[in-house]
């Protein structure tokens, strides 16, 4: 009786987690596209503003390991001068010591305002170098919502626990993202977005992206 117990309420959560992705990937398709649509005169125009005035590359292209670790080209505007963005493509050689067991809970990215380009900022403070990443959405690489993308050569350092990130499509925001503060160590991020893996739903996904709202940070 207790097997049979068992195998119904395993059922059930396999049932009930395809069905979440299901709907999860159709929001995505008809959000993505729909914002596309919107939107075109103003990525069009943001495109042409970075190119009469910083000239190429408009995109910043970052390879990213998504949904079960496979590759994909991550897309946003271009927001730093072209010197600092090749620096900061290239991995970090000789790799440390302390990343043997994983990814450090002290790894951080560096911030440097100084770096940004005039038109960079503005993007930065409206999230507008984001909005390439609607294809990446539309294509199947990403998610609305989901854990943050993540570059390759981190993710290659990972540990059992920090793979199990990547059972989801990455996203344009997430739980981790509106929850978190942004000098967060590595732990609480993993912790965070593995939280959201075990609590995914529709309605979830929707009070996450209510709260990633621009005007709720103004």
């Amino acid at each position: 009786m207790e097997l049979l117990e068992h195998v119904k309420l395993q059922s059930s959560y396999f049932i009930n987690s395809h069905v979440n992705f299901f709907i999860k990937r159709l929001f995505d398709i008809f959000l993505s596209i729909t914002l596309i649509l919107i939107l075109s005169p103003l990525i069009i125009g943001i495109a042409y503003r970075l190119y009469k005035r910083e000239g190429n590359p408009v995109f910043y292209k970052v390879p990213c390991f998504g949904k079960n670790k496979q590759l994909f080209t991550l897309y946003s505007f271009r927001m730093k001068t072209r010197p600092r963005q090749l620096i900061e493509s290239l991995p970090p050689h000789p790799k440390p010591e302390d990343w043997k067991y994983g990814v450090p809970n002290l790894f951080h990215f560096s911030r440097d305002d100084t770096i940004y380009t005039q038109t960079g900022i503005m993007l930065k403070k409206y999230y507008l170098y984001k909005l390439p990443q609607l294809f990446n959405v539309m294509k199947g690489d990403m998610s609305f919502v989901g854990p943050r993308p993540e570059d390759v050569v981190i993710v290659e350092n990972y540990n059992r626990q920090q793979l199990n990130r990547l059972k989801v499509r990455p996203g344009i925001t997430g739980y981790t993202q509106v929850n978190l503060p942004e000098t967060s160590g590595y732990d609480d991020i993993v912790k965070g977005d593995l939280y959201y893996i075990s609590q995914l739903s529709f309605f979830f996904d929707l009070k996450i992206l209510y709260r990633s709202l621009p005007w709720k940070n103004v």
